[in-house]
């Protein structure tokens, strides 16, 4: 087999491959028998069908065919082997040569993987900020127990709306002085405060009663999901027919002891700072080693082709589209619910594919360079993990990825963490321990009670 490798344009290379004329007269002969096993000819067993009589049936043409597109896939796999090639694109292969007697001549034009010369990744250095909790904070959590605890009573007549109440109201929206589809409504319920309602609609009822009737002046988003009315002026006519104030429970020791397992407000707050603490403990040590893994990318150099991208991009819009249709929804509802086209939301997911390739492709260079492997084990335990996920017996699941050419997809992502964790565990300075799980939420410990 005889190479010769151009560089062309945008990022792609053509690989003249040559095979020569002795393999293309093996191919024939293969053909000519893979053939003949499926052709059936009187006075014939198939699979002895002399070359010559085959070819009076099938013509000597699909012989041919048949010699050239198993050659042809065959000499390319062994040709990307030889010079250490995996292609980012579709190969485009076009046929030169396929004369019996002559070489057999193809070209092979595609995006190769690129190559990446990795700069340091040891004894990168990245600050752990952990956010201080607050008085506040823990304020804030107490708080959100007391409203989720609160009950909703009946406001005294003549009482007016306040942020926070439940509201039942009749409204009729108007665009030009025309009403439009999904625009009235009788006795729709609404939390004030909650921000459902588009712009400032909800706090412009405050200070409104039971019985009293009011205009809303808003403007719908640029982006909103029915382009007929994006960007548009509308007002609601709107009448108040019920307002309920949220009630909310005394903060003392018997709320706590009624909520939690604690017996007093000051064990109560303890523990909330104690978990938030933790909390921020575990989210300061992911970010720091997200931030040297990022330092790691930053350091590389790498020429990378934009095909990379939309090859991320297309799959990263493949796993939303699957995970709407999970919950009723597709992908073009979605897009028509956010105001956006295909090209907008592929813009969308630039910048996050960019990193994602990048990323990849530093962790896989550093696996490589560190000699890191994947054991047996690790790919049993990995799939064993799979098949608990997707409730399905893990021989089953096996089946499948090797059926499907995705087992070697899920060793790389094995290597792709051990990387990862190599440069962590390599980090400047003493090495950082794996984050402590977060005491369970003080809600786990919260009796299953509700007013």
């Amino acid at each position: 087999m005889k190479l010769t490798r151009k560089e062309l344009d945008d990022y792609k290379i053509e690989l003249t491959i040559e095979v020569e004329a002795a393999e293309f007269s093996k191919a024939i002969k293969r053909a000519t028998k893979m053939l003949g096993d499926r052709v059936n000819i009187p006075g014939f067993r198939k699979g002895k069908v002399p070359q010559k009589i085959l070819e009076q049936h099938v013509g000597k043409d699909a012989i041919i065919n048949e010699a050239s597109e198993t050659l042809l896939q065959n000499a390319t796999r062994k040709a990307l082997g030889i010079l250490n090639l995996v292609p980012v694109s579709e190969n485009k292969a076009d046929v030169i040569t396929n004369e019996e007697g002559k070489d057999f001549v193809f070209t092979l034009t595609f995006v190769p993987f690129p190559q990446a010369k990795l700069g340091e990744y040891k004894n990168l250095e990245a600050e752990k900020v952990v956010e201080p909790v607050t008085d506040e904070d823990v304020d804030k959590q107490v708080e959100a127990m007391r409203a989720h605890h609160a009950n909703l009573i009946d406001a005294a007549e003549g009482d007016a709306i306040v942020d926070g109440d439940f509201i039942t109201l009749d409204y009729t929206g108007t665009v030009d002085g025309e009403k439009f589809a999904g625009g009235e409504a009788k006795d729709a319920p609404l939390e004030i405060g909650s921000h459902k309602f588009i712009g400032d609609f909800e706090e412009q009822l405050i200070g409104a009663k039971v019985g009293e009737e009011r205009t809303v002046k808003v403007t719908f988003p640029e982006n909103y999901h029915a382009k007929d009315l994006a960007g548009k002026d509308a007002e609601f006519a709107c009448k108040i027919n019920s307002i309920k104030h949220r009630e909310l429970p005394e903060l003392n020791d018997e709320f706590v002891k009624k909520v939690s397992t604690f017996q007093t407000v000051d064990e109560y707050k303890a523990d909330i700072r104690k978990n938030m603490e933790a909390n921020a403990e575990r989210r300061a040590v992911e970010a720091q080693r997200q931030a040297v893994i990022d330092k790691a990318v930053e350091n590389m150099t790498v020429d990378l082709p934009p095909v990379m991208i939309d090859n991320r991009v297309t799959q990263m819009i493949n796993e939303l589209d699957a995970q709407l249709q999970s919950s009723g929804m597709n992908i073009q509802q979605y897009m028509a619910f956010s105001g956006m086209d295909m090209d907008k939301l592929r813009e969308e997911y630039r910048e996050n594919a960019k990193k994602a390739v990048l990323t990849e492709i530093m962790l896989e260079r550093v696996a490589q360079t560190e000699k890191l492997t994947v054991t047996q084990g690790e790919l049993n335990f990995e799939i064993a993990m799979m098949a608990q996920m997707y409730r399905t017996p893990q021989k089953q699941i096996e089946k499948y990825l090797k059926d499907s050419g995705q087992i070697s997809g899920v060793a790389a992502g094995i290597l792709r963490r051990k990387a990862s964790k190599f440069i962590i565990d390599n980090m400047a300075g003493a090495k950082v321990e794996p984050p402590a799980e977060a005491a369970e939420e003080t809600k786990d410990k919260e009796e299953t009670k509700e007013n």
